[in-house]
């Protein structure tokens, strides 16, 4: 049996380093590129999914710009002394999940050729799962919560 082929996502490949690591950056985030073919320290899904450890975002050309994201936003909703703690596994919280979501959507919109509209079709072709079926759906019909968490955080929502 053949395995299934991954879907088409943008992958880092795709946009570069440059606009991410400068986006990370605001949030006093490191992008670390890894070599094509390792290992992707801190990655808690492996494969080509990105890792972090502390403040530093691990990635490779091969890397899906939604992971990449998602692992960043990890990092920038819990509080600065928690991020040093984190390796590999960065919550087990189902709003900090959500508002990881919800801001991984929002940052889209500052990669070039990026968006939130391309990220969110590439969200649901690679299976994140949401109550309302689509990526869209929940962040325009039911992500109040995220998005009041981000708020009393003073981090973006729009």
């Amino acid at each position: 049996m053949q395995a299934a082929a991954a879907p088409a996502v943008l992958a880092m490949a795709d946009i570069g380093f440059a606009a991410a690591r400068a986006l990370l950056a605001k949030f006093e985030l490191e992008l670390l590129e890894v070599e094509a073919g390792a290992a992707i320290p801190g990655s808690y899904w492996g494969d080509a999914e990105a890792g972090v450890i502390g403040s530093r975002v691990y990635a490779r050309a091969d890397t899906p710009v939604h992971s990449l994201l998602h692992e960043a936003c990890h990092l920038i909703v819990i509080p600065p002394a928690r991020r040093a703690l984190v390796h590999t596994d960065a919550s087990d919280s189902q709003i900090e999940e959500d508002a990881t979501c919800y801001l991984q959507i929002v940052l889209a919109d500052h990669l070039p050729s990026v968006g939130r509209q391309r990220l969110m079709a590439d969200m649901d072709a690679w299976g994140y799962s949401f109550r309302l079926g689509s990526a869209r759906a929940w962040f325009e019909a039911d992500a109040e919560d995220a998005r009041a968490f981000l708020q009393a955080r003073d981090l973006p929502v729009t």
